[in-house]
């Protein structure tokens, strides 16, 4: 690696922040298109039900109604809504309240909203279930054909397992067994942009301007789901307002917008209400996370038995997957997760997907076993943490232990640190840590640099920017490799057919990977540049990569330590946060600024997670009645703490001078650090999520 840099490490603003504060911005939701029509959808109000007939006739009367889709006209398959199941725009039966019923286009939104009023459907209803293990009980409404578990990948139903050693044997060998029960709930995404589709046909060539996070992935997706080539399909995303991982790929209502104007020949576009962003679109499955775990005197582990529950709504669109076990090494692992259908709004991919809620349950119970053996957390972690990927395979670099300890001295730890529930009076203080961690993976992925005679370098890469920096991050990288002085950098996104392939922004693996290929194709620029010399008069210079390195017999991954000291009114069970401090191994880190950011937001969302939020469901109609974010208590910028950021940069071989994920792992430990600092505060072990103050008074269990 190199030792200095003149671009890489240096806390640079956005290259589009201007347009963003000043609202010169474009996204989705600010363009408007001649004739264009405006589109909604009807939602079933049922968790489950048949639909008899659909009377679309008062509907179609209305002046200025020009289309209206239903299960009827409409056969189009979601190829990326489930991936065991044919998941259809519109189903029969519908499986949850919000499943699609019909979509309208009319002339004005006003029409739209009059004219799904004026459709009759008749229902009949059938029995629901909301509790993935009340799903699995004999007797149990079958959701989906074949039962409520979900197959695995193929095709058979059982549930996702991982085993290594003996965990009988490890129970055995231990002095202590502990047994406990985790729980976390479905929250949603909570991006800023609304959802919004505009959708446009100029012959068979279909351009769809989407609020996605990766339009490479969305143009795939709806090529094959309109049965169209690749080339038949554009995808444009100027700006992105978040999406934190329920925003890849294609959505329904891109397909919607798209089949609503190939069947009127107008430009259409289809915009969700934030209660349908609740309740149409999947966030973070709730999960039941039963644990088992054998320890020696000394805080050696000795065994850890996982059997979990994952809540995935009617459809599987998402692993379903209880991460946080393999923190640990452990000879004796056994790890059971069944992904089960249910009535409720669908689960997927929310930020650091299987993590948060995984690293609850199994930082709650370490935590657990560390005051009950009477050890110091961060000294039982040091002992325990994980040092190969399933105690097997090596990581590529691994800064754990660095984090725990350089977060404790920062935190001044061994000062905040007390027996739980030790404070006396109404205001008690506590102090809680977690370990966290997600994947650094590296893979295909493409870049094309332009390089003029005037020394501007163009950047083309297929990024859409969703609060990570990506595009600024991109321009940095080829200012590193090239030599060239960032001024004269520019980037081109956000047009498949302006842009080369990119991952997408999830999975945290937009810097890996494209990033990557930034760097891959500025060495063929440099090797033209030794051949041919600079471009002169009106020459340029076209440079290219698509690489697509493997890890063989490593394990990549990003880790984090996250320390907290909360204050709980024991009166009236409201946590403050006194102080946060975040430690991260990000490897190279290419921007600190944005790095910093991105952890300050992750943690916040954790802490939202932690304390508040929860879409909640009334039990006996199976619909949700607090969708939307005031309803959630979504954190705000009142709410959210000063958050302190450090990083440990570790030496890593791999990915674009050896950087590493940053936007997923900041929230994989926040949760787990919350609860660790409110159970020292009280002494009480609050063991679902979210943390209210009726938890914190024992109103409730």
């Amino acid at each position: 690696m190199p030792d200095a840099f003149h671009a890489v490490g240096k806390a640079t603003p956005r290259i589009d922040a201007v347009e963003r504060v000043t609202g010169r911005a474009r996204y989705a939701g600010d363009l408007r298109f001649p004739n264009m029509l405006y589109a909604r959808v009807l939602r079933s109000p049922h968790p489950h039900a048949r639909i008899r007939r659909i009377d679309m006739s008062k509907a179609l009367a209305l002046p200025g109604v020009k289309a209206v889709l239903t299960r009827e006209n409409c056969q189009v398959v979601w190829s990326g809504g489930d991936t065991r199941n044919k998941r259809y725009l519109f189903n029969n039966p519908v499986r949850f309240v919000g499943d699609p019923v019909a979509a309208v286009a009319t002339t004005d939104r006003h029409l739209a909203e009059e004219a799904l009023k004026r459709i009759v459907v008749d229902y009949e209803v059938l029995d629901f279930i909301l509790d993935p293990e009340e799903a699995l009980k004999p007797g149990a409404v079958e959701i989906q054909p074949g039962g409520n578990l979900s197959p695995n990948s193929k095709g058979q139903r059982e549930a996702e397992s991982y085993r290594r050693g003996d965990v009988e044997k490890g129970f055995a060998d231990s002095d202590h067994v502990f047994e406990d029960l985790y729980v976390s709930k479905h929250v949603n995404n909570a991006q800023m942009e609304p959802r919004v589709s505009i959708a446009h046909w100029e012959g068979d060539k279909l351009t769809v301007w989407a609020s996605t996070q990766g339009i490479s992935n969305c143009q795939a997706d709806m090529a094959k789901d309109l049965n169209l080539l690749p080339e038949q399909v554009r995808v444009i995303c100027e700006y992105m307002g978040g999406g934190f991982g329920n925003k890849n790929q294609n959505h329904d209502f891109d397909l919607m917008a798209a089949v609503l104007s190939k069947e009127t020949g107008r430009p259409v576009k289809l915009e969700f209400t934030r209660k349908e962003d609740y309740i149409g679109v999947h966030g973070r499955w709730p999960t039941r996370q039963y644990y088992k775990v054998g320890v020696n005197n000394d805080g050696t582990l000795q065994a850890i038995q996982l059997r979990g529950y994952s809540g995935m709504g009617p459809y599987r669109k998402s692993s379903g997957d209880i991460a946080g076990t393999e923190l640990y090494h452990c000879p004796n692992v056994e790890k059971t997760v069944h992904p089960v259908y249910t009535n409720m709004s669908v689960g997927a991919n929310f930020r650091g997907p299987a993590y948060p809620q995984g690293i609850f349950g199994i930082e709650s119970m370490m935590d657990h076993i560390a005051y009950q053996l009477k050890m110091d957390p961060v000294e039982f972690r040091l002992k325990n943490c994980t040092q190969k990927y399933h105690d097997e395979v090596p990581y590529t670099s691994i800064g754990l232990q660095d984090c725990i300890r350089r977060g404790a001295e920062i935190f001044e730890w061994k000062k905040h640190l007390h027996p739980p529930g030790a404070d006396p009076g109404l205001i008690k203080g506590g102090v809680g840590m977690a370990m966290g961690a997600f994947g650094a993976g590296i893979g295909k992925s493409s870049a094309t640099l332009r390089l003029d005679a005037s020394g501007h370098l163009w950047v083309y890469v297929g990024v859409t920017d969703i609060g990570t920096g990506a595009k600024t991050t991109m321009a940095l990288l080829a200012a590193e490799a090239t030599g060239i002085n960032l001024e004269k950098v520019h980037v081109v996104w956000g047009d498949t057919d302006r842009c080369p392939y990119s991952v997408g922004e999830s999975g945290s693996r937009t810097t890996n990977m494209t990033g990557y290929a930034v760097v891959e194709a500025a060495r063929d620029l440099q090797r033209q540049l030794k051949e041919k010399g600079a471009p002169q008069g009106n020459d340029v210079l076209i440079a290219q990569s698509t690489p697509n390195p493997r890890l063989e017999g490593a394990a990549r991954y990003s880790f984090a330590a996250h320390f907290v000291e909360v204050q709980v009114n024991a009166e009236f069970g409201n946590v403050r946060i006194l102080k946060y401090v975040a430690v991260h191994d990000s490897g190279r880190v290419v921007n600190p600024l944005t790095a910093a950011s991105q952890v300050k937001g992750g943690a916040t969302m954790g802490i939202g997670m932690a304390l508040h939020e929860e879409l909640l469901y009334d039990r006996a109609t199976g619909v949700p009645i607090n969708p939307g974010y005031y309803g959630a208590r979504v954190m705000t910028h009142m709410d959210a703490p000063e958050i302190e950021v450090h990083f440990v940069e570790t030496e890593d071989a791999y990915g674009p001078y050896g950087a590493k994920s940053v936007g997923e792992p900041p929230i994989t430990p926040s949760v787990a650090a919350i609860a660790n600092a409110v159970f020292n505060a009280t002494g009480r072990r609050i063991k679902e999520l979210p943390i209210t103050r009726e938890k914190i008074l024992g109103v409730t269990a």
